[in-house]
């Protein structure tokens, strides 16, 4: 099992749910209002006046299998608006109850 954390200009909130929909990712959780800024590129999302865009994001515990698919589409979206901006960060599971 893989841990998935996807975080996300709240621009693309609809389509993340749609991907994790179509890649028959269930389970997840979802937190909005996420603030904080590219470590390359991207301006803060602090939802203020200066800086008012926020992000959103989502963790999902997915079987190896699916991880690569959902990098993938992660990718594709992000090509779409590299602009908007989502990244994706995985980890190994060891233990779940």
């Amino acid at each position: 099992m893989k841990s998935v954390l996807i975080v996300f200009n709240q621009a693309n909130t609809e389509r993340v749910e749609y991907m994790l929909d179509t890649l028959g990712v269930r389970g997840f959780t979802f937190w909005e209002n996420v603030q904080g800024r590219g470590h390359e590129s991207g301006d803060p999302h602090r939802g203020t006046h200066t800086w008012p865009e926020m992000n959103n994001a989502v963790l999902a515990v997915v079987d190896d299998g699916k991880v690569d698919a959902l990098l993938t589409a992660v990718r594709k979206l992000d090509k779409r608006n590299e602009e908007v901006g989502i990244r994706a960060f995985v980890w190994e599971i060891t233990a779940m109850v």
